[in-house]
């Protein structure tokens, strides 16, 4: 089963790209489940989860309880003893909720000093993506924060690919470039970048150009239908039928170069 990383600079369309996927291997009968996170946790809106679904989430970070009880310490504690290899199998299955033939799980966000996080919190975190990459046997769409903080050496190796979002913008293209050589310090094995927001041909021939060394897979189009999807709090799966299509174009040319 494919697993996939999604990045890119904030706002850029990375978290409708992850949706997007994560909707259209479920209605080909896959079983799937999409992982939040990023911080900003808005992929339940973007799979169109209700509200009344969504307020019932509670990210696994926040999880205090469960976060003493699988590392035998309080979150919030720096130093001292806790367990590395917390116990996280069942988190998955007990904790994501489930809508429209997707599992969410959202993991939450942990707060970081000036020299990272050596928290209960963190290590469970850690711990529970290894066990999503590596032993986990559904479909996985990851919606990640700007960078490659969420995978580690151990677990690049078991990304399929990560998908870098990227709009017609020096901003965008040079977070893309930033994310592409983090990524390939940790020997992520296939990077792409998907073009988002995208209005003309000129857009498209910004973006290749612009980004020599990162193959660009596919485009998502301006969508008015998009901004409408935002607003309303719905998937823009169930509104735009041009955004669907070409999302399953960039489906299919990822699993044809997954296969050659």
């Amino acid at each position: 089963m494919p697993k996939f990383a999604i990045t890119g600079k904030g706002g850029v369309g990375k978290t409708t790209l992850a949706g997007l996927l994560a909707r259209i291997y479920a209605a080909d009968g896959y079983t799937v489940l999409a992982v939040d996170a990023d911080p900003s946790t808005s992929l339940a809106s973007a799979l169109g989860f209700p509200p009344q679904l969504t307020v019932q989430i509670t990210p696994i970070a926040a999880m205090k309880d469960l976060i003493e009880e699988r590392t035998e310490a309080k979150p919030g504690s720096m130093g001292g003893f806790f367990k590395l290899n917390p116990y996280v199998d069942d988190i998955p299955d007990t904790y994501g909720a489930l809508h429209n033939g997707v599992r969410l799980l959202v993991m939450g966000g942990v707060e970081r000093g000036g020299s990272g996080c050596i928290c209960p919190e963190s290590a469970l975190l850690k711990m529970l993506t290894t066990h999503l990459l590596l032993r986990r046997q559904e479909v996985l769409i990851m919606d990640m924060e700007a960078g490659v903080e969420n995978l580690g050496r151990a677990t690049a190796s078991a990304v399929d690919a990560m998908l870098i979002v990227v709009e017609p913008g020096r901003r965008s293209v040079d977070t893309a470039r930033a994310i592409q050589r983090l990524a390939q310090d940790i020997r992520i094995p296939r990077l792409y970048a998907v073009g988002c927001k995208v209005r003309s041909e000129s857009d498209q021939r910004f973006l290749v150009e612009s980004l020599p060394k990162l193959e660009v897979i596919g485009f998502l189009p301006w969508s008015d239908l998009a901004l409408e999807a935002d607003r309303r709090g719905v998937s823009v799966y169930d509104l735009d039928p041009q955004m669907v299509t070409a999302a399953r174009a960039i489906k299919e040319r990822l699993e044809n170069l997954l296969e050659s």
